[in-house]
């Protein structure tokens, strides 16, 4: 990962700061229902205003496609920034030009004004300099505290890193730091879960995984996929035959790199996906036609957590099993509550991330217990994958 600047190395007093925050958050009916996003924004925030900055916050909203959409404006949602701020937040309805100029020259030492949208603007998507030459005119000091927005090379992301001093946030480097505990300097042994439906969405993610961790939990849709590779009958389960050797050349890597692969011993079945269904328990090679596997067994949960007991060092992106629909969320929970023990205990460095993860590991209520939890979805993932993230690169020094 790339040395970069941190907020303690900027002399801000006085300085027009431009902060890349993420304020795509989910809304309904005009109303922001999940602000987890804003919250982790607000340290940036405070240790600029306290120090005498001038805040202008950049983010994007949803996909206008470089035009003016009424429902992706940002002004609802720096409503709901100003209210956790507790103070007066100015808004611009536009995030370059003259509207946008007059708001920041109104700012005094410590304030703080939100942007409109930056995807109104095709130049914002289509990484365009002078697009980025037009924010960047707004601001003395550039700030990337967007993480979940660093695998894009926008205008805002990458582009305007280059033409102003340019520095990590506090959320930021948070996740960089957490990231690097995880794979690149960790405590070992280490041990990943990958979760999720498919393969073929998460092959690039197993492929670099085997690499790097000592042991590797495969569950959720995609475990089964493994297990057919190795002549289970998965009955109806979800499983992607056409991906059989793919499978087969993970393992047979897993074991060139002496990666221990975990997969279910156990599982629980039932004949559809809904609340309710009646449900039972059955080793992998009695799994009757018909059936589907949609979580794994209390034996196979059982055997993770124990094998995490062994390890220092826990990466996990994705649930177990269809944790949506209970009773299927059991084994996901379980492995959860595990995981929060043996961090709560100093014995483990947990780190999550992906959005069904995050709810996953809300529902257990032990989310506050991992050592950091991702709020970043496409971004970690990649980093996962060992890609190189526009956003993070640009702020190299």
């Amino acid at each position: 990962m790339p040395q970069f600047k941190t907020l303690d190395q900027a002399t801000v007093a006085g300085q027009r700061v431009l902060v890349r925050a993420d304020l795509n958050v989910p809304m309904k009916d005009g109303r922001v229902t999940d602000a987890t996003r804003l919250e982790r924004l607000l340290p940036t925030l405070k240790a600029l205003t306290d120090k005498g900055a001038k805040v202008i916050v950049l983010s994007h909203f949803d996909r206008p496609k470089g035009k003016r959409v009424p429902e992706m404006s940002l002004k609802p949602v720096a409503a709901a920034l100003a209210k956790l701020l507790g103070r007066a937040v100015p808004f611009a309805d536009d995030c370059i030009g003259a509207s946008a100029a007059k708001v920041v020259n109104a700012l005094s030492d410590g304030d703080i004004a939100v942007l409109e949208n930056l995807r109104y603007h095709k130049g914002e998507e289509a990484n365009d300099t002078a697009f980025a030459k037009e924010l960047a005119a707004l601001g003395d000091i550039y700030v990337n505290d967007a993480f979940s927005a660093a695998h894009r090379a926008h205008a805002s992301t990458e582009a305007i890193a280059r033409l102003l001093p340019a520095y990590a946030g506090l959320q930021m480097q948070a996740e960089l730091d957490a990231l690097a505990a995880a794979l690149e300097n960790p405590k070992k042994p280490v041990m990943a879960i990958v979760g999720g439906s498919k393969v073929s969405t998460k092959l690039d993610l197993l492929l670099n995984l085997v690499a790097k961790v000592n042991k590797l939990v495969i569950g959720g849709g995609m475990a089964n996929t493994f297990l057919h590779a190795q002549g289970v009958d998965v009955g109806n389960s979800l499983c992607e035959r056409d991906l059989t050797e793919t499978a087969r050349q993970v393992l047979t890597k897993a074991t060139a790199l002496g990666c221990q692969i975990i997969l279910p011993q156990d599982v629980v079945i039932a004949d559809a996906l809904k609340p309710g269904v009646a449900n039972t328990v059955t080793t992998i090679d009695a799994i009757p036609p018909g059936q589907m596997i949609l979580d794994i067994g209390p034996a196979s949960a059982k055997t993770v957590a124990a094998q995490l007991g062994g390890c220092k060092t826990l990466l996990w992106n994705g649930p177990v099993g269809a944790f949506e629909t209970k009773p299927f969320d059991e084994g996901t929970l379980t492995i959860a509550k595990a995981a929060a023990e043996l961090t709560r205990q100093g014995a483990l460095v947990s780190i999550a991330g992906g959005g069904d993860t995050v709810a996953a590991l809300n529902a257990a209520g032990v989310t506050d217990d991992f050592t950091y939890v991702s709020s970043a979805g496409g971004a970690f993932l990649e980093w996962l994958e060992g890609k190189d993230l526009p956003g993070v690169s640009a702020l190299a020094v």
